[in-house]
């Protein structure tokens, strides 16, 4: 699923129990003298088990103790996971994994072919399951034998390495859920790159490096505490003197970090903001309406303003670089106040006569001030409902109740493209809170799942969907969002992951 999630998105904490997790960066932990800790302010998951996790910005911690069948490069393209090879049957209706040897879970449990059928099934049954419409393409998995697991699809889907790089293809020990599923959420077993040790609901979670990770040679780091973030006003203070080594700060804060002799790393990410318009909803149940607010805002001040002018203003729920992205919607909508109003005339409501509420979450608030400053310009009024910080809140305001007119959201993004559209333009996507969706549009979607990544034409076909994507529907795409990090100078340079925050080469100490 999708949440709100923009850099601006940060979770309070109060200074104390920051600084109760503190210590100096590369000084001895778990592991004995010469040990190194990383101290990490971010977020912790809504769920430690991906089955039941329910936002995106999840994968970036559940990614810490679990290994998906495959993850994505430096570009979004399918690489070698848990799996270090597929290959598709003539028609596209099954693929096979071939497993990497002699691995195991956390907890001893062998990693073959029965428990990675096992682990996906597990997400299409689960009553409670969250990853049911995204494992839905998948008929069935079998193992051939320890080192082959076969799945079945329901029809041609060769998107299928891609959707299983994260989340839905993060592999939890079937050991550990058929004895007892409900304890996953806050004590997950998987191989991933660390192992879980403790866990403070709300406050912190401690991770020790995994040496069974299939990957483990690139993994530097032998302790890792996870914290909820520091308040925004004083997380370059908090890395400053140490009580955290790495956070994330909005580009506003970049020249302060500078001046404090901090490390700033700016990664292109996945993440877009957007704004969910509910076209069922009177008055934007008129075309022109719904359209004339695509021209209203103006995207290059809200990344000017609120993000220090990181970030790049986009029509499409992707960026650019990434193959999903369509050059030729680069001005689909640009900002054009004047057409704006013309569009609100022809649709019958004169300057200062349209009224819209603006639903935000309540850590946003500023956003939300300044696009309705940018409506007032055209003779929209609005007011502003916020809503508190919390998935579940948000979820039944916006996504499930559908209460909203005008959301201030954004998608983290997805590891298959058309995963992403689903969510934001599909029939049944919780960003789509119109729910609806042309039959050109699902008929494009449906081209795009059986065209083969590496087809010529496999670019132009998933384009083509994203435009039409785009111009069907009502809701606005805003800006990327760049992951902005700071870290202490010990610490060596993040690599450069859109879909997540990655550990690989990363050190702490006076070398990095």
């Amino acid at each position: 699923m999708s949440r709100p999630i923009t850099t601006l998105r940060v979770v309070a904490l109060v200074a104390a129990a920051a600084l109760a997790l503190a210590g100096c960066g590369g000084s001895a932990g778990a592991g004995g003298p010469g040990a190194t800790t990383l101290k990490w302010g971010f977020s912790l998951p809504t769920s430690w088990d991906p089955v039941t996790s329910s936002t995106g910005n999840d994968i970036n911690t559940i990614s810490l103790v679990y290994a998906s069948l495959t993850q994505l490069d430096e570009k979004g393209n399918a690489v070698p996971g848990l799996a270090e090879s597929w290959a598709y049957n003539a028609d596209g209706t099954a693929v096979t994994f071939t497993l990497r040897p002699n691995l195991t879970f956390t907890d001893g449990t062998p990693i073959n072919g029965d428990a990675v059928a096992k682990s996906l099934l597990r997400g299409k049954t689960q009553e409670n399951s969250l990853l049911k419409d995204q494992l839905s393409t998948i008929k069935d998995a079998k193992a051939a034998d320890d080192l082959h697991v076969t799945l079945q699809l329901a029809a041609p889907d060769y998107q299928v390495p891609n959707l299983l790089a994260g989340k839905t293809g993060a592999i939890v020990s079937p050991k550990a859920f058929t004895t007892d599923a409900k304890a996953i959420p806050t004590n997950p077993v998987g191989a991933g790159p660390f192992k879980f040790e403790s866990f403070v609901p709300e406050s912190h979670a401690t991770l020790v490096k995994n040496p069974g990770y299939w990957d483990a040679k690139d993994i530097k780091i032998d302790r890792l505490e996870l914290s909820v973030s520091t308040d925004p006003a004083t997380v370059i203070a908090a890395v400053q003197t140490g009580s955290l080594d790495v956070a994330v700060i909005t580009g506003t804060q970049v020249a302060q970090a500078k001046a404090a002799g901090l490390a700033v790393d700016v990664i292109d990410s996945f993440t877009v903001n957007q704004v969910d318009v509910h076209n069922g909803l009177a008055p934007l149940d008129d075309a022109k309406v719904a359209e004339a607010l695509k021209y209203a805002i103006d995207r290059k001040e809200l990344i000017d303003v609120l993000n220090g002018g990181i970030g790049d203003v986009t029509y499409q729920p992707f960026p650019k670089g990434y193959v999903a992205y369509n050059p030729t919607l680069d001005t689909e909508y640009s900002y054009d106040p004047a057409k704006a109003k013309a569009l609100l005339a022809a649709a019958g409501h004169p300057e200062g006569t349209l009224n819209i509420q603006i639903t935000v979450n309540s850590v946003q608030e500023s956003r939300a001030e300044l696009v309705q400053e940018q409506l007032k310009r055209v003779g929209v009024n609005s007011t502003i409902k916020l809503v508190p910080p919390g998935s579940s809140t948000w979820q039944q305001e916006v996504y499930l109740g559908r209460k909203a007119q005008f959301a201030l959201d954004g998608t983290v993004g997805r590891e298959s493209p058309v995963q992403n559209l689903t969510v934001v333009y599909g029939p049944q996507g919780l960003m789509n809170v119109s729910r609806t969706a042309s039959p050109e549009f699902l008929a494009a979607l449906d081209t795009v799942r059986k065209t083969p990544l590496d087809a010529p034409n496999y670019a132009a076909v998933l384009q083509n969907a994203v435009k039409i994507g785009v111009l069907q529907s009502p809701s606005i795409s805003l800006g990327t969002v760049p992951r902005i990090v700071i870290r202490n100078q010990n610490v060596s340079p993040l690599p450069h992951f859109p879909s997540q925050f990655r550990w690989d080469g990363v050190t702490v100490g006076a070398g990095a």
